[in-house]
């Protein structure tokens, strides 16, 4: 057993791709380069080629749409966590129209920040506020309440998503040897 839980094990896995491995003068190895603890009694070099070899394997084996779930929601990545949400779209079964779709998917994979614009920290992925507006979601003006049921049942086929996708990846990763049973 490697990892705590499959929820740790995700979010290891998928900031693995984040994590600068490249050579350091030693006044920023003295500073602190390590800043993820190495769980388990291993090396942070260790570590990281783990989840590295994690990552490989769950997206190997896990299907498509397994993977963009986890990589939407749990991913530290912008660029694939956008495109991974992009990707949902096309899986939810909806009367929504299809903007009012992509906005409620980029919504959930990217959930609005507390605290202030412009005071918050630059590498965290955030969106515009209109982003999580539902007024701007739909250009046809339908009533709240339509509207609310629309994102409510997207919201809830996302998650089904996403549980389905995590418990695809506890069953790879338990077949690994890095989950406990």
């Amino acid at each position: 057993m490697i990892y705590r839980n499959v929820l740790s094990a995700v979010v290891s896995v998928l900031a693995a791709e984040c994590i600068d491995n490249t050579s350091k003068q030693a006044w920023q190895r003295l500073v602190g380069d390590d800043v993820r603890p190495a769980g388990g009694g291993m090396s942070a070099d260790d570590r990281a080629l783990l989840d590295c070899w994690a990552h490989a394997r769950l997206h190997a084996q896990l299907s498509p749409r397994h993977w963009n779930v986890l990589v939407a929601k749990y991913s530290t990545h912008k660029g694939r966590k956008v495109q991974a949400a992009g990707r949902l779209t096309s899986l939810i079964a909806t009367p929504a129209p299809k903007l009012f779709l992509s906005y409620a998917v980029y919504a959930w994979a990217i959930p609005k920040l507390k605290g202030v614009t412009g005071k918050r920290d630059e590498s965290v992925l955030a969106l515009p506020d209109l982003y999580y507006d539902m007024n701007h979601w739909d250009t046809e003006a339908r009533p709240e309440p339509t509207r609310r049921r629309w994102r409510s049942d997207i919201f809830k086929a996302l998650n089904q998503l996403e549980m389905d996708a995590i418990a695809a990846a506890e069953h790879v990763l338990t077949e690994e040897g890095v989950l406990p049973s």
